[in-house]
């Protein structure tokens, strides 16, 4: 956690979207952990304390989190797994590795415009002629901090062929 002021704390840093809106990403072997979280009607209940066990494995690793990006799949109404990219290899941990062609649009605005964003996503997607394969969700910041930075961006990241 970044300590900015006393009263202005800081968990996460502020996402750039520009970086990340409507972009083609290519990973080639991108390292991840992951881990799964249990959600109600795909809302998460325990996502705090499985970021806070995949987080301490990555610091006794000694190892960083590149962007602080973090992936989503929403498996079904009851687990979402979830994707820390890493820099290396964590022990006791799942690793993966995630390669291929993927297509990344930034939406900003209340999470109950879920479904819109999706569509727009592979409206977007079939447009530019891609299909769209396993995708997912990237909460860029936690409330708290969306609310501090005063946008609540989350990004979608699908493989595309």
């Amino acid at each position: 956690m970044t300590k900015q002021t006393d009263n202005n704390l800081i968990c996460c840093p502020e996402f750039k979207p520009e970086l990340w809106d409507d972009k083609i990403l290519e990973w080639h072997n991108k390292k991840f952990i992951k881990d799964s979280v249990f959600t109600i009607f795909f809302m998460p209940v325990n996502f705090g304390a499985v970021m806070r066990r995949i987080d301490n494995k990555v610091r006794k690793a000694d190892a960083s989190t590149p962007d602080f990006l973090c992936l989503a799949d929403h498996v079904s109404r009851w687990k979402m797994d979830v994707y820390l990219a890493v820099d290396k290899d964590i022990p006791n941990a799942n690793n993966i590795v995630l390669s291929g062609k993927f297509f990344s649009k930034v939406y900003e605005g209340p999470f109950k415009d879920t479904g819109k964003w999706c569509k727009d996503f592979e409206n977007e997607a079939k447009l530019k002629g891609f299909t769209v394969n396993k995708w997912f969700m990237w909460y860029t910041t936690c409330p708290k901090c969306a609310k501090k930075y005063g946008k609540n961006y989350v990004a979608i990241i699908s493989q595309v062929e």
